[in-house]
């Protein structure tokens, strides 16, 4: 025969139940939430960056040393697009602080969705058509990546190629005789555009 102890049940206080029930619910949401995060490959990152993954990507990561290929699209919180480019270098080093976090969590071929905090993006300053304390949304897609000085070599050799192919045709190159060369828009030293 089994004995049974009993226990002495204490009144609930009013709005107890409530409060076990939404706690409760509170429980479910967020494991529903982990859920939804994970299937996704949703992650908050260092100085709050949050990274959605829209299609994974293979392969490693880049390291802060490295120059990303990307194409992106920069948002507002409201929508408002304040910078748009396809097949841009990146250096790492190079950007602010959020953008290299959430780089350095990407990978090749990957598309994904970020949000950079305004605290690593551009703080409480103003900076073009981005407000002081904007958080900053971006669409991007890794193309590939790599070392900063192989990037330096293959764009040496692209412009000693196109000085060939100038000179061929007659004509002189941009900085064949010493003159600036004009970077692209976002490249290492430009200058940003207004």
């Amino acid at each position: 025969m089994t004995e049974i102890t009993r226990v002495p049940l204490q009144p609930v206080a009013k709005g107890s139940v409530a409060k076990v029930w939404l706690g409760a619910l509170a429980l479910v949401a967020a494991g529903a939430g982990l859920a939804w995060g994970t299937t996704r490959g949703y992650g908050t990152l260092d100085g709050g960056v949050q990274v959605i993954t829209l299609k994974a990507g293979e392969g490693d990561s880049p390291k802060t040393s490295d120059v990303a290929l990307i194409n992106y699209k920069g948002t507002l919180k409201d929508g408002t697009v304040f910078d748009e480019n396809k097949q841009v270098p990146m250096p790492l080093q190079g950007v602010i602080p959020g953008f290299t976090t959430a780089l350095s969590a990407m990978q090749k071929g990957g598309k994904y969705q970020v949000m950079i905090p305004a605290k690593v993006g551009y703080g409480d300053k103003d900076n073009g058509p981005i407000p002081a304390n904007s958080d900053l949304y971006f669409d991007i897609e890794l193309l590939g990546f790599m070392d900063f000085q192989q990037f330096q070599m293959q764009q040496a050799m692209m412009q000693q190629m196109q000085q060939q192919r100038m000179r061929q045709g007659g004509r002189t190159a941009p900085g064949s005789r010493g003159e600036p060369v004009p970077l692209p828009p976002g490249a290492p030293g430009s200058e940003p555009q207004q």
